[in-house]
């Protein structure tokens, strides 16, 4: 019977969602989408998370009860902010979209996104297209960056359609308002700027400005353990009162620091709710959802559970019969149509020379598109956020045209990684395992290309199916290290296992969890290539 219902569960995640239960378990996501943004139009929520080095990056996400979610969408779709990006001209590791800021306009039907990166703030919009009843495609375009700025850290935008205002709150420690103005096309200019709140020695940032009730209010976050509010009353420029919305509080999870940073959000029915994120190493920042009640003077409070934590269950936030497809899990991918499914993101933006999707026959298609003895240096690595608690993700993979010399296959990313894969040596394609691929805390520079810590047999057919399975349960803050396994298979049924586990690191200072990864890549010269059939992820 327990292996019944097991299989049931796992069957459910890859059919339709609704909100058809009368609770709901925190986390709402359990896969690292950090430094969100939540926001309603109508009937519908979106949410917007950093991605850093990742391409496409600003991933937006919808869903109709802020329970279920679906990826439908990247803001920014290449990262236009220098050759470093493309890993042809140094790396980003670590750079790129941090905390960064989407709003809907309902005067100009136009989604805009705003975000600092390198000490500049770059601005996409989108004409609507992603609205609820539309079924065009969101067409995201660049539009420089904001004329008169310098850069918005941690930026929050509000757009007042009232009054036809645009604002942004920004800053670390000093928190500055921005009033915008859009000359029509998209293109924002700064017209006014104001400090309008100081922390003195604290940190604060993460700031997110919302209007509620005629009043603004800033929310801010003091890393990694606490909300503050601002409150302005009826002007954007203050004076602004502050006090504390939740203070090291303990969290739905162990081992998972405490919930902050985030933003609030309102239902068509006037309740509202608190988004905010969990520091859940290994696997990354994941996010959390509250109710938000109100006293009786206008300051916002969580719900807390009977011990005065976050709660692990609440009441559905919407009841509503519209769905969503669980994207977030991804199910099993064959590679058909036009485009990748907004699941996927590539490490720093990739050669579009050097990839194709067979829509014909299904698959995608990777030539190599760099010479190096450096994973961390091959462009082209395509990566899939990795599901908590556990979970196993298992490639298919042609190899038949590699050339000798090229690397290829299914690796565990992150600045210590490891990877299943096919080591081509003039005609014999050898399985193994390889691990202690490590990156230069601070520097990201790579001081380890890996050791080959196992060796399979030589292959001598064209498919092979690579398996990884990863314990991304929480340890942040200890010396618990969860672990990944490796494993293969000839004919898609049975798997060996092939190496040691490779321990996950816990630290934040990359910020993003691990990731699943297909790479394939030249060590002697260009020219192979292999197809990636499938991918499929599961719980175990």
């Amino acid at each position: 019977m327990a292996r019944l219902l097991a299989s049931l569960l796992k069957l459910s995640l890859f059919l339709p969602l609704t909100s058809a239960a009368t609770t709901f378990t925190n986390p709402v996501i359990y896969q690292d989408h950090p430094d969100l943004d939540v926001f309603r139009v109508q009937d519908t929520y979106y949410y917007s998370s950093s991605t850093f080095a990742y391409s496409p990056g600003a991933p937006v996400l919808r869903s109709y009860d802020l329970v279920n979610w679906e990826p439908v969408s990247h803001s920014v779709p290449y990262l236009n902010f220098g050759a470093n990006y493309n890993l042809t001209s140094g790396r980003a590791y670590v750079k790129g979209i941090w905390a960064s800021t989407l709003r809907y306009s309902a005067r100009n039907g136009r989604f805009y996104w705003l975000g600092c990166v390198d000490g500049k703030t770059y601005v996409w919009i989108s004409n609507g297209n992603g609205l609820p009843n539309s079924g065009s495609e969101w067409n995201w375009q660049p539009r420089g960056t904001v004329q008169g700025a310098g850069c918005y850290y941690d930026a929050g935008m509000l757009v007042d359609d009232e009054k036809g205002e645009i604002f942004v709150v920004y800053g670390n420690k000093e928190i500055r308002v921005a009033q915008l103005t859009d000359d029509g096309a998209g293109n924002l200019r700064e017209i006014k700027n104001q400090a309008v709140y100081n922390s003195g020695s604290t940190t604060v940032e993460g700031a997110r400005l919302y209007k509620i009730r005629g009043e603004y209010y800033v929310f801010l976050t003091r890393p990694a353990d606490a909300e503050l509010v601002l409150r302005g009353g009826s002007s954007v420029w203050g004076p602004y009162t502050s006090r504390m919305l939740v203070d090291r509080i303990a969290g739905p999870l162990t081992n998972a620091g405490f919930a902050h940073q985030g933003g609030v959000v309102d239902t068509q029915d006037g309740r509202w709710f608190y988004m905010a994120f969990l520091d859940a190493y290994p696997g990354g920042r994941i996010p959390v959802l509250a109710p938000l009640t109100w006293t009786g003077d206008g300051w916002p409070q969580v719900v807390v559970d009977g011990n005065k934590a976050w709660g692990k269950q609440y009441p559905m936030p919407v009841n509503t019969t519209r769905t969503v497809r669980n994207g977030m899990l991804g199910g099993v991918d064959e590679f058909r149509g036009g485009k990748l499914g907004e699941v996927w993101e590539w490490n720093h933006n990739p050669d579009g020379g050097k990839w194709a999707l067979d829509a014909a026959n299904g698959g995608l298609v990777l030539k190599t598109a760099t010479v190096t003895g450096d994973l961390f240096a091959a462009r082209n690595t395509l990566t899939h956020r990795v599901v908590g608690p556990k979970s196993r993700g298992t490639f298919r993979i042609d190899v038949s045209a590699m050339k000798d010399g090229d690397r290829a296959g299914a690796v565990l990313f992150r600045d210590q990684a490891g990877y299943v894969g096919v080591h081509k040596t003039g005609n014999t394609a050898t399985i193994v395992m390889v691990n202690a691929l490590t990156l230069v805390e601070g520097s990201w520079t790579t001081s380890s290309a890996g050791v080959v810590a196992a060796t399979g047999p030589s292959i001598t057919g064209g498919e092979i199916w690579l398996r990884i399975q990863a314990d991304i349960t929480p340890a942040f803050g200890t010396n618990t290290g969860r672990q990944a396994t490796f494993s293969y298979s000839t004919d898609g049924k049975t798997f060996t296992n092939l190496g040691p586990a490779l321990t996950l690191s816990n630290s934040w200072r990359y910020f993003t969890g691990y990731r699943y990864g297909v790479f394939n890549f030249a060590t002697k010269s260009l020219g192979g290539q292999v197809k990636v059939k499938s991918f499929s992820t599961e719980l175990v």
